[in-house]
């Protein structure tokens, strides 16, 4: 008999921790562990880490299909269970079955699983409660096809119930028969929650409370949770909580519980149900009625609402001892809930002994003490310690730990040549210890025929001499009152020679230095004995880089060049012998040689990972990332190369750690490094108010992240409710190296704070407000301010100030006290108590002072004594007017004023300012229309003089004086007159410099806008020059009326400066400079080279145009990706800009003009900072002839007008003609016929066209050729009395007024009316 494995395997190491595969072939080589020590002991610290092996599943690359089959047969080697190929005879062995505990779903068909292999193929059958199971008899179950499985179907009807029970399923051939374990089905319940009337649950404040749930018994049992009945969940925290029976545990009772009521919920497995218990509904008695938020979190909370403070003492479990008893394997679950005020804090201890800390962990705030996975060492005793300020209490729990039946020697399949001996050896623990039954076939071993070959010896039955006759499947159980175990192993008898279970020759590739197995499947019976040998020689492979291993196994532990070649496994029994051959090929390493580096990069920048990487060159290599350990998908702002991966326009999102995977169908190698996106801190959390006081208090927080820049500041908000709700304002700023801070209070507010955190980058969003805190009233300590008086009609005084805001109010009903007296009588003072913040006091005296106080006042008392403000009552119009008032000019633009001042008597206020109003009344030159529009020029204070400036040169004035005060002017002074001299001119307007060829330039202006006196000329004064260059200036003059002048350039390559200002007999005037264009086809570029390789630049802008257009092309070593904008200035400063999807040149600029000089440089839409440099160029000429412009010639300007004054008197004579109801025949009817080419129609009227036979403009043609009006004509029925009126044959309208003819009225030979104006004018001729 025998069976081994010769799975012949090369793949490259892989984790450790990989499942399934055995650790001796996946550990690395003692000379491959020291490279790795030796390259991370030589790595900087600047770059990221690198780890071996396999990529995440989702991008593993998946191995051939030898190695999966290599991989089962060696995984079934190893396991020591014997496989028999399944062409040999073999007794039934169990593949599939049901648990133990099978609970179903009574909506569903049962499904009772049980599945064999054999050879010859198993027939099954069950037993149902240890009876045999007649499933012919019953219609509703059936039996799968070649399998045991069981089918029980309720569609025709039937209870699921009926069927609950203990199964057991029977697999048989010829050679023996195997069991499933016993199967006890039972049906899934989740009966309904009793209905019930629950009373209020009166309870005194401090008091324990346990509401219990008693939920309906389920099969399984249901999940328990707690909500109120509008579904929303029960806060728990260490003072409410639920036990793990279901009830809900207060530790004591406080008044804000009585906020909600309460209910259980039983949420069911199968069913996917969830029943509701009816409510509770708290009522809770306490000393303090008012629920104050000030007291939630107050050190003394309960002392202050009059709440006695308690001891603990243990709600669950009672008493100070208990016991509990756990299967081992199994998680032990240990909880004490204690009750007391304050709520008592919960600790666990072991006697004798530490807790086991790598299972054990703290559950319900501490209350519940969970161990996984328990064994016979945590048996012991466990205390719970409850203690608060006002004692301790302690419960003990003796945990016993059990144990159902456990595998110490599970018995497996026996494989025997005749005359071999063997044994099944059977052997379990278990607390109590389980005794052990044999089996064989499904009966007693006492039961079945003797068999003097076969030795029971306890938990042993030893084979001797074995015979075919011996073949059979035995049963161990081994069981004790915790439960059972079945275990079938069968002993087959068989004479095999041996059989090689692998493919014939196959080729295996493995890497370099690494350690490998080669296995080699078989099957034999005796077992075989197995020999390797390499290259054909003759010596058999075992010792030094060899190991074969007892399954046959070679294992070579460090895979080096020289072990190339080919291997032969040879197995031989007595009945013969069966080899196998392998190619083995060692291959380089895959090696990440240059890894990415952790780095840390602001927002908008462009990072870049390097990945560059070394492997064999026969194999295919692949190259990809992760993000986070997850696939990273390659977005448009990401470039991935073989050797690096960059990221442009670097986001928050793209913080993470990036792992390069470099890997081959053979191995892999990973390099890692963390990007780090510094980013706004995250919100604080857990607010807390503490060491409440009057006017003080202390609030603590959680930091939120930093987000990778250091918290710099945090600022404490707060609002309140009363007068600003809503609002937040800002209360104090702390550093960010603290947390806590004590807040400075006023009286009187319901304080709600809030921490923003703030960093480099900016500030978080608000933590969640914390609770509410009112602090206590008082006086308030100041008064409002800015109190003013001032009169808003001449008989009256509004007083008014600042409203006191909430953290100065102090006290509820805040109210101000108003007082004020004459200050001259020194009268008593009036008063009067105002809520708002203004106050009008009537019937006052014009502008007389007051002495003003407005004092605070709450329910708590008076603010201090306010100080006195002085106020006004209104003001009237002033009474006098400046007298005397002398103009002096003092040049052309500027006069100087002097007048009286008025009596301070005659203001009846407060003297504001003396005013000057004036007017342009007109031009002393002749024609000039000039703006009458007044202005005015002030002069504050009392003062007798003052200066006006700004005037217009050569022009009348007129001008007038006022005093101002609060009210407004007094009368006016009389009117005094004066002229300015003439002054020098303004530029000229719109001076332009043409280029129309190589040879010329041509300058045009216009008159100055103000010419400020007689203009007597022009000066021109141009120069040439040609880069730094400088030629001789020239100046010409020009007569007044000489707007244009043509220079003949002196050679082709130099530019001209030119400078024209115009004069008056004052001097010359303000100049206006141009210069001429560049040459046509000529612009500035820019660098050609591109910059340094770390510097983002635009570079290389060509521009290439023509007289209306450009084509714009430019370089630039920015990412895919990247927006541009082109911007560009024409000479007259006109700015425009054209935005540039990436990838889109050359662009065109299509709305340029001809002959015109342009200014263009080109950014970066999300950098404008990183810009080409400014170019300039100029556009072709149109025309290179001299043409003037038709539309300012003055000649045809008077054509036009002629033209159109015909137009209108023709006009004229139409509509009068019309409105007498004549008609125009267009010609005397005649018998002469019309020729072809007669453009009139058939019955004389005259249908007007172009040659074209094109309509009039503002008319359509119709499809019949008649011609329809646009809305916009002038209709005749616009002016009747409507669209259907009519004349008699007096010569009224007789028809409805259209152009459109039917078709008899176009056939017919009367002569058509005139339809509109213009057939009118033509009927005239």
């Amino acid at each position: 008999m025998g069976l081994a494995h010769l799975s012949l395997q090369g793949e490259p190491e892989k984790t450790a921790d990989e499942p399934g595969r055995d650790s001796l072939t996946r550990e690395l080589s003692s000379v491959q562990e020291a490279q790795l020590e030796r390259l991370k002991a030589a790595r900087p610290r600047g770059p990221g880490s690198r780890e071996r092996g396999l990529v995440p599943r989702m991008a593993r690359p998946q191995p051939p299909p030898w190695v999966h089959a290599a991989f089962l047969l060696c995984v079934l080697g190893l396991g020591g269970a014997i496989e028999i190929p399944m062409d040999l005879t073999q007794p039934p062995t169990i593949t599939k079955q049901s648990v133990k505990d099978h609970i179903v779903d009574p909506r569903d068909n049962i499904l009772i699983e049980c599945e064999a292999k054999g050879n010859p193929a198993p027939s099954f059958h069950w037993t149902r409660n240890s009876r045999f199971f007649n499933i012919a008899k019953d219609p509703r179950v059936s039996m799968r096809r070649r399998s045991g499985t069981l089918v029980i179907d309720f569609r025709s009807g039937g209870r699921p119930e009926e069927y609950e029970g203990e199964y057991q399923c029977f697999a048989r051939n010829k050679f023996g028969t195997a069991l499933s374990n016993r199967i006890r089905l039972q049906v899934s319940k989740s009966p309904l929650w009793p209905k019930e009337n629950l009373d209020p649950v009166v309870v005194q404040e401090g008091a324990p409370l346990t509401l219990q749930c008693n939920p309906p018994p389920g099969l399984p049992s249901p999940v328990i949770f707690w909500m109120s009945s509008s579904m929303e969940p029960i806060t728990q925290d260490k003072r409410v909580s639920q036990g793990h029976n279901g009830d809900l545990y207060f530790s004591n009772v406080i008044l804000q519980d009585m906020q909600t009521d309460y209910s259980c919920n039983a949420r069911f497995h199968f069913t996917h149900t969830i029943q509701q218990k009816n409510p509770f509904t708290l009522k809770v008695l306490t000393n303090h009625p008012y629920n104050d938020s000030s007291l939630r979190n107050h050190p003394d909370m309960y002392s202050a609402r009059g709440v006695a403070e308690r001891t603990p003492s243990f709600m669950y479990p009672q008493g100070t001892s208990s016991s509990q008893m756990v299967l081992r394997g199994m998680d032990l679950l240990l909880e004490c809930i204690a009750s007391g005020v304050p709520t008592p804090d919960i600790a666990w201890y072991k006697k004798g002994g530490d807790l086991p800390s790598d299972k054990a962990k703290f559950e319900n705030f501490n209350k519940a003490l969970r161990i996984t996975n328990v064994s016979e060492e945590d048996s012991g005793e466990y205390f719970c310690l409850a203690s608060n300020k006002m004692g301790s209490i302690r419960h003990t729990i003796s945990v016993r730990v059990k144990a159902a039946p456990y595998w110490l020697d599970e018995p497996k399949n026996l494989v025997l040549a005749p005359g071999e001996d063997g044994r099944l050896v059977c052997r379990a623990n278990g607390n109590p210890k389980p005794t052990v039954q044999w089996m064989v076939n499904g009966e007693p071993l006492q039961s079945a025929p003797p068999n003097p070959n076969r030795e029971v010896a306890g938990d042993t039955i030893i084979f001797r001499d074995t015979q075919i006759s011996s073949r059979a499947v035995y049963q161990c159980n081994t069981s004790n009152e915790h439960g059972y175990l079945l275990a079938n192993a069968f002993v087959s008898v068989l004479d095999v020679p041996p059989r090689m279970l692998s493919p014939r020759n196959q080729l295996i590739r493995v890497i370099l230095y690494n350690r490998t197995r080669l296995d080699c499947p078989f099957f034999g019976s005796p077992i075989p004995t197995l020999r390797w040998f390499k290259n054909g020689q003759g010596s058999n492979l075992d010792g030094g880089n060899y190991h074969v291993h007892e399954n046959g196994s070679l294992e070579i532990k460090m895979i080096r060049k020289e072990d190339q070649g080919i291997y032969t496994c040879v197995a031989t029994n007595i009945l013969g012998k069966a080899e196998n051959q392998v190619r083995l090929e060692v291959k380089d390493p895959t090696r990440i040689y240059r890894m990415p580096e952790d780095q840390v990069a602001k927002r908008g920048t462009t990072v870049q990972l390097e990945c560059r990487v070394k492997h064999d060159p026969s194999l295919k290599l692949t190259v990809s990332w992760l993000k986070d350990e997850e696939p990273l998908y390659i977005s448009n702002r990401m470039k991935k190369e073989d050797d690096s991966l960059t990221i442009f326009g670097v986001a928050e999102k793209d913080q993470g750690s990036y792992t390069c995977v470099a890997s081959t169908e053979l191995d892999q190698d990973l390099a890692k490094a963390y990007l780090t996106v510094p980013g706004r801190p995250d919100r604080p959390r857990d607010l807390e108010l503490t060491d409440l006081a009057e006017r003080s208090v202390r609030l603590t927080w959680i930091p939120g992240d930093a987000n990778n820049s250091p918290i710099t500041d945090y600022v404490v908000q707060f609002e309140e409710d009363q007068f600003q709700p809503g609002v937040w304002h800002d209360h104090s700023k702390f550093p960010g190296n603290v947390n806590s801070a004590v807040l400075q209070l006023s009286p009187y507010v319901n304080y709600q704070f809030r921490v923003i955190a703030i960093n480099e980058v900016g500030s978080s969003h608000p933590s969640l407000p914390s609770e509410r805190y009112r602090t206590s009233g008082a006086p308030p300590e100041s008064n409002p301010g800015d109190v003013k008086g001032e009169g808003t009609r001449k008989n009256n005084m509004e007083i008014t100030w600042t409203p006191m805001n909430a953290t100065s109010a102090f006290g509820p009903n805040l109210r101000y006290i108003v007082k004020w007296r004459r200050r001259e009588t020194r009268d008593a003072w009036n008063n009067a108590t105002v809520w708002g913040s203004r106050y009008v006091v009537g019937q006052t005296p014009v502008y007389v002072p007051y002495e003003i106080r407005v004092q605070a006042e709450n329910d708590f008392g008076k603010a201090p004594e306010p100080e006195t403000v002085i106020g006004y009552s209104g003001e009237d119009y002033p009474r006098a007017a400046p007298t005397d008032v002398k103009v002096r000019v003092m040049n052309s633009t500027a006069i100087s004023l002097q007048w009286n001042r008025v009596y301070s008597d005659t203001v009846q206020g407060q003297l504001r300012e003396y005013r000057a109003y004036y007017w342009r009344e007109s031009s002393l030159l002749k024609n000039l229309w000039v703006s009458q529009k007044r202005q005015q020029a002030s002069f504050p204070g009392d003062r007798p003089r003052g200066v006006v400036s700004q005037l217009f040169p050569y022009s009348n004035y007129k001008l007038e004086m006022v005093v101002v005060n609060g009210r407004g002017d007094g009368p006016r002074s009389e009117t005094k007159e004066f002229t300015t001299p003439e002054g020098v001119p303004s530029a000229p307007r719109r001076f332009r410099v043409r280029q129309p060829n190589l040879e010329t330039i041509n300058l045009e202006w216009d008159h100055p806008e103000h010419p400020n006196g007689i203009l007597v000329g022009y000066t021109l004064k141009y120069l040439p020059f040609n880069g730094t260059k400088l030629g001789k200036q020239i100046v010409e003059n020009f007569s007044p009326n000489q707007t244009k002048f043509t220079v003949q350039r002196a050679d082709p390559v130099s530019r001209y400066r030119f400078t024209l200002s115009a004069r008056t007999q004052v001097g010359s005037g303000e100049a206006v400079t141009e210069e001429s264009p560049a040459p046509p086809n000529e612009a500035t570029p820019t660098a050609a080279h591109p910059p340094a390789p770390d510097e983002q630049s635009i570079w290389n802008v060509t521009v290439l145009p023509n007289s209306k257009w450009a084509n714009i092309t430019w370089k630039h070593n920015f990412g895919p990706g990247t927006d541009f904008v082109v911007e560009y200035i024409d000479s007259n400063h006109t700015k425009k800009t054209v935005p540039v999807k990436a990838q889109a040149q050359p662009i065109q600029l299509t709305d340029l003009y001809p002959g015109m000089t342009y200014t263009l440089r080109v950014y970066s839409r999300d950098h404008e900072g990183i810009s080409s440099t400014v170019i300039t160029f100029m556009t072709s000429t149109a025309y290179t002839n001299n043409q003037a412009d038709i539309a300012t010639q003055g000649w045809f300007i008077g054509l036009m007008c002629a033209i159109a004054l015909l137009v209108l008197i023709l006009l004229i004579v139409c509509f009068i003609k019309r409105s007498r109801g004549g008609k125009y025949p267009v010609r005397e009817k005649k018998d002469v016929p019309l020729g072809p080419e007669d453009p009139k129609e058939e019955d004389g009227s005259f249908d007007y066209s172009d040659e074209d036979n094109k309509p009039l403009q503002g008319s359509q043609t119709s499809l019949d050729g008649t011609i329809k009006q646009q809305e916009s004509d002038d209709s005749l029925v616009d002016y009747g009395e409507g669209g259907e009126g009519q004349f008699n044959e007096d010569g009224s309208f007789i028809g409805q007024y259209t152009v459109k003819k039917d078709k008899e009225e176009t056939e017919g030979n009367e002569s058509s009316e005139a339809t509109s104006p213009v057939n009118a004018i033509y009927s005239l001729a």
